[in-house]
C-alpha cells in the first residue's frame, strides 16, 4: 500500500508541474489572444493568428523529429552517458530545425507586409526550440526546473507585452518582440538551472547516432506533416482561399479553447516516457487502464471547459467577433478539441510502439476528408462555419486510433504471452 501510495504522489507531483507549468503559459497566451483581439483589425488578428498556427506546426516538427524520440530514447535509457548523448543528437538538430524555421516564417510576414518579420521569425523559432528543451529535461525527470523557466517566461511575457501595449503605435510588432525576448530568456533560465554544458554539434558521431535512428524516424516526419494537414487544415484553406481577415473570427474562437491544447501537451510530456516503459515491459493491462482512465478525465475535462467558453463568448466585443453566431463556430470547436483530448493516449502508444506509418496514413486519411469538407463549405457557405469540415477529420482520426491501438496491443500481448509460454516450455525440458 505505501509503495502504491508513494508512486500515485510521484505521478501527482509531476502532473501538477508540468501542467502548472503549462497552464501559466496557457493563461498567459489566453490572456493574450484576449487582449490582441481587442485591440487589432481583423487583418492584422488573423496575421497574429496564423503566426501563432505557424509556431505550433515548427513545435509538432521538432516534437516529431527530436522531441518524441528524445523522450522515448531517454526515458528507455538506464545509462546517464547514454541519455547524455541522445540529448546532445537530439538538442543539436532541434537548434538547427528552429533557426531554420525562424526564415520562412519571417519571408510570409515580409510578404504580408508586417515590418516586425524578423522578430516573428525568431518568436516561431525560439518557441519551438524551447519546447523541445522541455521534453528533454521532462524525459530527464528535471520536471523542477522546467517549472522554473515556464515561470520566468510568463513573467517576462506579461511584463514585456504590457510595455508593448503601453508604448502603442505598433503593437503586434511590439508583441512579436515581447514574445521572442521572452521566449530567448526562457531558455537561457533552463539552461543555466540544469548545470550542464550547452553542446551544439553535427559531428559525424552525432549525425550517425541520429542517421541511424531515421528510418523509425522518417514515417515520424511524414506522419507530422499529415498531422499538420489534418489539424490545421482549416487555416491553410480558409487564409490561402480568403485571406488572413477571413480566417480571424475562427482564430478568435480557436483562442479560447487553446488552453486545452497546450494542457494536452504537458499529458503527452508526462505520459510519454511512462508509457514507453510500460510497452517495453509488456504491461499490457495497465496501458489500456491508463488509456481508459485519462481519455474519460480528458473529454469531461474538454467539456466542462466548452460550456464554460459558451457562457464567456457573449461578453467578448471585438471587431473579429462582430456578428458571428457562436454556436456555428464554437461547436465544431468543441468536437475537434475534446477528440484530441480522448485520442491522446491511443496516440501515445502508436508513437511509443513505431506505427508512425499507421498514424501517417490514419491523418492523410482524415486530412483528405476535412480538406474536401472545408473546400465544399467555402464554396456554398460562409468562411465561419468551416470548421464543421474540421470536426469530421478529428472524429475520424480518434476513432481510427483507438481502433489501431487496440489491434497493436493485441498482437503484443499475444507475442508476450508466445513468448512466455515458450520460456516455460524450455524450462519444463531442462527440468526433464
Amino acid at each position: 500500500m505505501m509503495i502504491v501510495s508513494n508512486s500515485l504522489f510521484s505521478r501527482g507531483r509531476r502532473l501538477v508541474l508540468m501542467v502548472g507549468g503549462e497552464a501559466i503559459q496557457s493563461g498567459f497566451h489566453f490572456a493574450l489572444n484576449i487582449y490582441m483581439l481587442h485591440v487589432l483589425a481583423p487583418y492584422d488578428y488573423g496575421v497574429f493568428a496564423i503566426s501563432m498556427v505557424m509556431g505550433g506546426a515548427g513545435i509538432a516538427f521538432i516534437r516529431s523529429l527530436c522531441g518524441m524520440p528524445a523522450s522515448i530514447w531517454i526515458g528507455r535509457t538506464m545509462s546517464p552517458r547514454k541519455a547524455h548523448a541522445y540529448d546532445v543528437t537530439f538538442g543539436s538538430v532541434a537548434f538547427f530545425l528552429a533557426m531554420g524555421m525562424a526564415v520562412p516564417v519571417a519571408g510570409l510576414l515580409y510578404a504580408w507586409q508586417i515590418d516586425s518579420m524578423i522578430a516573428g521569425g525568431l518568436f516561431v523559432g525560439l518557441w519551438s526550440l524551447r519546447n523541445y528543451l522541455r521534453t528533454s529535461y521532462f524525459a530527464q525527470r528535471r520536471s523542477v526546473i522546467v517549472s522554473w523557466s515556464d515561470t520566468c517566461f510568463t513573467a517576462v511575457g506579461i511584463a514585456a507585452t504590457a510595455i508593448a501595449a503601453w508604448q502603442g503605435g505598433d503593437i503586434l510588432g511590439n508583441v512579436f518582440d515581447a514574445l521572442a525576448f521572452a521566449n530567448g530568456l526562457a531558455i537561457v533560465v533552463l539552461l543555466a538551472l540544469a548545470r550542464r554544458p550547452v553542446r551544439i554539434t553535427l559531428r559525424p558521431a552525432v549525425r550517425r547516432r541520429y542517421v541511424g535512428l531515421w528510418p523509425q524516424l522518417k514515417w515520424s516526419a511524414f506522419s507530422v506533416t499529415t498531422i499538420l494537414a489534418q489539424g490545421q487544415c482549416t487555416a491553410l484553406m480558409v487564409t490561402a482561399v480568403a485571406g488572413p481577415a477571413a480566417f480571424a473570427p475562427i482564430a478568435a474562437v480557436l483562442s479560447l479553447f487553446a488552453p486545452l491544447r497546450i494542457i494536452a501537451t504537458a499529458f503527452d510530456n508526462m505520459m510519454q516516457p511512462e508509457l514507453s516503459a510500460l510497452v517495453a515491459q509488456r504491461e499490457i493491462g495497465r496501458v489500456w487502464g491508463q488509456a481508459r482512465f485519462w481519455s474519460l478525465v480528458m473529454g469531461a475535462g474538454a467539456i466542462v471547459y466548452g460550456v464554460a467558453v459558451f457562457a464567456l463568448a457573449p461578453h467578448l466585443k471585438a471587431q473579429s467577433l462582430a456578428g458571428l453566431e457562436i454556436g456555428s463556430t464554437g461547436v465544431p470547436a468543441l468536437i475537434i478539441f475534446a477528440m484530441i483530448m480522448v485520442y491522446s493516449i491511443p496516440r501515445l502508444v502508436l508513437e511509443v510502439l513505431n506505427d508512425f506509418w499507421t498514424l501517417a496514413m490514419i491523418n492523410f486519411s482524415a486530412a483528405l476528408v476535412g480538406l474536401a469538407a472545408i473546400l465544399a463549405i467555402l464554396v456554398v457557405a460562409s468562411p465561419s462555419i468551416a470548421l464543421a469540415g474540421a470536426a469530421v477529420s478529428e472524429s475520424i482520426v480518434c476513432l481510427a486510433c483507438w481502433l489501431a491501438m487496440k489491434r497493436k496491443l493485441d498482437l503484443a500481448d499475444r507475442s508476450g504471452r508466445q513468448d512466455t509460454s515458450g520460456e516455460q516450455e524450455q524450462g519444463k525440458r531442462h527440468a526433464y
